[in-house]
């Protein structure tokens, strides 16, 4: 027996080296596999608790999500497996606002600069970072454009025209679109960018409490799509004063926790009163024919950094985990076979993968001439939910692997099995990414009652709940001593204070939240 038979016997060969009939073929097979396979194997090893940074750029370089090197700050390529999750996640919110009524519209991308002026308190916070269009060819406009930041100016200098009646109230109107804005702070893909996606409903009411009551609604499409399908834990505050949406009566917005203890928000929706209303000259005619001005909402699930979160939250150490709704493929086929066995089992796995695909699973078959160990690899470290291992032994037994990405736990699956025993797992992968997620968010909830104890648990990263008096100098105080910024108290519930502000040693007023944000 030669050494390379000892240790072929030593060590439990590979699916692929069992279906070699040659035994002299295996060895040969397994050598090779076992000496260049490593090489030929995409891995990612960067500890993302650690360097968190470093592992967030690196995961969507190698996993080809987007490409930086287009030569434009800000503006970044989104390559296929971006894209198609970017479109998933456009397509899932997209189905809830829809079955919410929403209607979908698509604006001009330039707004006249009068526009944008219309709401004095809305353009200060923009005016900044707007990118301008001064001129068509070589001719000077008449009026010079901006690339729109947001949309309401747009939006509601037609819906001035569109309401006359409370018979044409209400208007739910949705858009999915790319926004501009000139970020001055460091810019990071998926996070903070010049060029970002967005998907922005504009509504109008007649009264306030429809109004309100919208607030509640996009709440809960957050929740149901974020949170249940998604898998992504997150508060909800209301924004203090000094941080609401500019033009606002009251924000509400959603924060999650990122793996380097800094908070990043999703979405937000905003309760715009009469505030844009007034100087669109939005109004309608009541039941008594007496003319009122609308009320009026907006709602923006930031569809580029709720990727990002998906991508920091529940990835690992060897790469994206991909939750099932928005997956670019769900299930990865992996065939494994020798010259001689290889027609045989491709056509065995393209059956699969017509099945699965005709029960509405995303699918794909990896039949490229890489090895199994750096195809296994490959697809784990993009994040495919499934993976399906196929050899010549299982297709004797009529069976096949079955490997979920976020446990790595295997399974033999009879065929006629495998579509009830994938749909099983589905449901089972949501719910462990989620209850991981949600663990990870209240390990990192700390309460303090002083300024020692705020100081002491600013230094452990997190969200830092308080009894606060409720002022910006106050606020401002904090920042300044522990990095920390007033989010909001809660909105989906009410909260008393007991005891005196952390910061002051004043009256509290409220419980209010604290973290370093994005």
């Amino acid at each position: 027996m030669t050494i390379v038979e000892k240790h072929f016997k030593q060590i439990k060969p590979l699916k692929i080296i069992k279906s070699l009939k040659n035994k002299n073929q295996q060895c040969i097979f397994y050598v090779t596999e076992m000496i260049f396979g490593e090489s030929m194997r995409k891995k990612f090893e960067i500890d993302k608790n650690k360097d968190f940074s470093e592992w967030y750029n690196e995961i969507i370089k190698q996993t080809e999500m987007v490409d930086q090197r287009y030569g434009v700050k800000g503006f970044i390529v989104h390559r296929p497996w971006a894209t198609i999750a970017l479109k998933q996640l456009f397509r899932t919110f997209e189905e809830q606002l829809e079955a919410n009524d929403h209607q979908p519209v698509l604006f001009p991308v330039v707004i006249p600069e009068s526009l944008l002026k219309l709401e004095g308190e809305h353009v200060k916070a923009f005016e900044k970072e707007v990118f301008w269009v001064t001129h068509g060819g070589e001719n000077k406009l008449a009026e010079r454009m901006c690339l729109r930041p947001t949309s309401e100016t747009a939006f509601y200098s037609l819906y001035s025209l569109w309401v006359r009646s409370y018979r044409d109230l209400p208007i739910k109107y949705y858009q999915s679109v790319a926004v501009y804005r000139h970020e001055t702070k460091a810019t990071r893909p998926l996070i903070r960018g010049r060029e970002f996606l967005f998907i922005e409903t504009h509504c109008v009411f007649k009264s306030m409490e429809d109004a309100d009551n919208r607030l509640k609604e996009d709440m809960e499409i957050s929740e149901e799509v974020l949170h249940k399908k998604l898998g992504l834990p997150f508060l909800v505050f209301k924004r203090p004063e000094w941080d609401k949406f500019p033009g606002a009566e009251y924000s509400h917005a959603t924060d999650t926790l990122m793996p380097d203890l800094k908070v990043m928000q999703l979405s937000s929706t905003h309760n715009l009163g009469q505030k844009f209303s007034k100087p669109f000259d939005i109004k309608f005619k009541n039941e008594s024919e007496k003319e009122e001005f609308a009320y009026q909402t907006c709602y923006g699930p930031g569809i580029w950094r709720i990727l990002a979160a998906i991508v920091s939250v529940h990835g690992d150490n060897h790469g994206l985990i991909m939750p099932w709704e928005i997956a670019p493929y769900q299930v990865i086929i992996v065939p494994i076979y020798s010259s001689e066995t290889k027609k045989h089992v491709l056509e065995k796995a393209t059956q699969l993968l017509e099945e699965l695909r005709s029960n509405g699973l995303r699918v794909h078959v990896d039949d490229s001439e890489n090895t199994p160990g750096w195809k296994f690899s490959e697809w784990e470290m993009k994040g495919v939910p499934i993976r399906v291992e196929l050899g010549p032994r299982d297709i004797k037994n009529k069976s096949a692997v079955v490997v979920r990405r976020d446990t790595k736990e295997k399974k033999n699956v009879k065929l006629e099995k495998l579509f009830e025993e994938i749909t099983r797992q589905k449901e089972s992968i949501a719910d462990n990414m989620r209850k991981k997620a949600d663990k990870a968010l209240k390990d990192n909830l700390h309460n303090a009652k002083t300024t020692e104890e705020l100081l002491a648990k600013a230094k452990l990263g997190g969200i830092v709940r308080i009894n606060f008096c409720g002022s910006q100098e106050c606020a401002d105080k904090i920042q300044d001593m522990t990095g920390l910024e007033v989010r909001g108290t809660l909105a989906r519930q009410s909260e008393k204070p007991n005891g005196k502000c952390a910061m002051c040693g004043k009256e509290a007023k409220k419980v209010t939240y604290l973290a370093k944000a994005y």
